[in-house]
């Protein structure tokens, strides 16, 4: 991201690159060669971003995740008719066009929509080379353990769906499930050192503040807001299209997006940074223009009356040309049913009863006086198509100045732009008078620069979309920001545990990378610590790839751990909800039937009763 107040180019004027995503290429499974055993497959399953790669051992665990692509897909229009299939990821190019379309497996940060999650997995094994395309129940597809990130306090229901699609329908050995905060944290800290800390999270969708106590999450005391940089995104479009009336369709999320990652930042006092842009020198100097694409042709035309004239002719001739190709094809469509419709009239008229009265059938017609009425009808049509082919044949070359054109039942006709330039210019054409003899149009200069008109001028909104995680009020959201959770989460622990937890601050994810966002941390901490209290705020060396890289790191130390990895049996005897915990897990929390609901069922009798209570205890739990 962009540090605040940086220049630009000349005059803060910077130009959206509109970048366009480019299909993943379908990658070897090189690393499966090295070692008797698999290699882990670790996925980074975030809502924003998906990002999958191979966890190598050796003294060189490979560069970054080989496939990073958008978590979201769309169906092509003709995907049930047999056409193109879903789309997934980087496949989709550009997202705009198709922004409608898009679906997601996630509702917040959490997957759950399992057919959605399917198509991601597809992607990632087919293009990391694992032979995943013929998926059979039960058969061990994906021979490689899979390290999977999950959500902070994952329902027990995503994580079912999870180990269900990923041993049932991709058969895996073993999975192990981690939060990618934690991941993150495991990667930033030193080897073999049990740490306790506080960890700050902001993704797309929310923002957690998870305590860690001696190495363990402390589960009961975490604490989500649900802000991200995905609600920071629409609030900036909204901003800039009430500021911008005239460019709405151009300001796009995708626009926005760019906009946050390199043109935002963290003010460190938010209404001391307001006071700064009130004054005109400091705008003029931290404005930020952005350039939105334009066309440099002038809105006048330049054109003389003779020019004009001969290309209203050009275009007249061309229409006529249309209906004329139009007028053929509909008397030759006209013509083949009227030469069916006599072949079955000599059907009746040769006695063949049996044949007529199924030809009629398939006609959809009841009667002979039915028949012989289509027949008159589609004569006549047909003649009378055949005398206008005609005089539109003789009238072709007629002056379209002194003479109104023959128009007479045109088929609606759909030209391009490049046929008509525009429909004000046949208005004379078909008008009763005969227009006026016309002035030579004088050139039309534009009486404003277009470059300026077409400019996102970026003030406040630079510090006011990212403010929306300290004050979620901002958009009307009744809910704690970041620095009222952490005094909350540390009010929870006595004051030694608070002074221990304040020496390992650490800042990680996507949104988190804005500049400036340490210092306000700091600064939020320094107002709610006690008098000349320490603490320590540490960022992630890569916000955003840490979670992966760290998740790589643990399937090395861990690869022969059983304690922490879920194998298939443990799968089938303890359900698709069960979790072994780690230093980057959740906490397993198993599913406890009410014992008031187990009571009643074990006081009905044997039987009907007693199956229909103990499936009625099973629904309520």
């Amino acid at each position: 991201m962009a540090a605040a107040g940086t220049a630009g180019p000349a005059g803060n004027v910077f130009p959206f690159r509109d970048s366009r995503a480019t299909p993943d290429p379908v990658l070897e499974a090189g690393p499966v060669a090295h070692g008797p055993l698999p290699v882990p497959l670790v996925l980074d399953n975030g809502s924003f971003q998906a990002r999958a790669g191979w966890a190598c051992p050796g003294p060189d665990p490979g560069p970054e995740p080989r496939l990073q692509f958008r978590a979201v897909c769309a169906r092509g229009r003709g995907a049930a008719r047999g056409g193109a299939g879903p789309q997934v990821g980087n496949a989709l190019g550009s997202l705009e066009p198709l922004r409608w379309m898009l679906r997601s497996p996630f509702d917040r940060n959490v997957p759950v929509n399992l057919e959605l999650q399917e198509l991601l997995f597809d992607y990632s094994f087919q293009h990391l080379g694992v032979s995943s395309q013929v998926k059979v129940w039960g058969q061990g597809c994906v021979d490689h353990p899979i390290v999977l990130t999950e959500a902070v306090c994952n329902p027990l229901y995503s994580r079912q769906m999870m180990s269900e699609l990923l041993f049932e329908c991709y058969g895996i050995p073993k999975v192990a499930y981690g939060i990618d905060s934690l991941f993150s944290f495991y990667h930033n800290k030193a080897k073999n050192l049990i740490s306790s800390g506080l960890i700050i999270s902001s993704g797309y969708q929310c923002t957690h503040i998870l305590p860690v106590l001696e190495g363990r999450l402390d589960a009961k005391n975490c604490k989500r807001i649900n802000l991200g940089g995905s609600q920071a995104a629409g609030y900036l479009q909204r901003l800039l299209q009430l500021k911008y009336p005239g460019h709405l369709a151009a300001i796009t999320l995708s626009r926005m997006e760019e906009i946050l990652h390199e043109h935002s930042y963290i003010a460190e006092d938010y209404a001391e940074e307001l006071q700064k842009w009130r004054c005109p020198d400091y705008y003029e100097n931290n404005v930020h223009k952005m350039q939105l694409p334009f066309s440099n042709k002038l809105l006048g035309s330049t054109l003389t009356a003779e020019e004009k004239q001969e290309r209203r002719q050009q275009q007249l001739r061309r229409l006529q040309e249309l209906n004329a190709r139009r007028r053929e094809e509909k008397l030759q469509l006209d013509q083949e049913r009227l030469d069916r419709l006599l072949y079955v009239q000599e059907l009746l008229e040769d006695g063949q009863m049996d044949q007529f009265h199924k030809a009629l059938i398939e006609l959809n017609m009841d009667s002979p006086e039915e028949l012989q009425s289509y027949i008159h009808k589609l004569s006549s049509a047909v003649e009378q198509a055949k005398q206008k082919i005609l005089q539109s044949e003789v009238t072709l070359e007629v002056d379209v100045v002194d003479s109104k054109p023959e128009t007479p039942e045109l088929e609606p006709l759909e030209p391009s732009l490049e046929d008509v330039e525009s429909i004000n210019d046949f208005e004379p054409l078909f008008s009763e008078e005969a227009p006026e003899v016309e002035k030579p149009a004088p050139t039309i200069q534009p009486v404003f620069n277009l470059a300026a008109y077409h400019q996102l001028f970026v003030g406040t909104e630079r510090i006011r979309a990212p403010e929306i995680i300290f004050q979620p009020s901002l958009i009307g959201e009744e809910q704690a920001g970041i620095a009222e959770t952490l005094q909350y989460v540390l009010d929870r622990y006595p004051k030694d545990v608070q002074e221990m937890l304040v020496q390992n601050v650490f800042l990680t994810g996507g949104n988190m990378m804005y500049p400036g966002m340490k210092v306000r941390i700091e600064k939020e901490l320094l107002e709610m610590r006690p008098f000349q209290s320490s603490f320590q705020v540490q960022l992630a060396s890569n916000p955003v790839l840490d979670a992966w890289y760290g998740a790589r790191d643990w399937a090395l130390d861990h690869l022969d751990d059983d304690a922490v990895w879920v194998t298939r049996k443990d799968y089938e005897e303890k359900g698709g909800e069960y979790l072994k915990e780690h230093c980057a897990s959740n906490v397993y929390v198993p599913i406890r039937l009410p014992k008031q609901a187990a009571r009643s069922s074990d006081a009905q009798a044997p039987g009907k009763g007693s199956a229909a209570g103990g499936g009625g205890a099973g629904e309520q739990a």
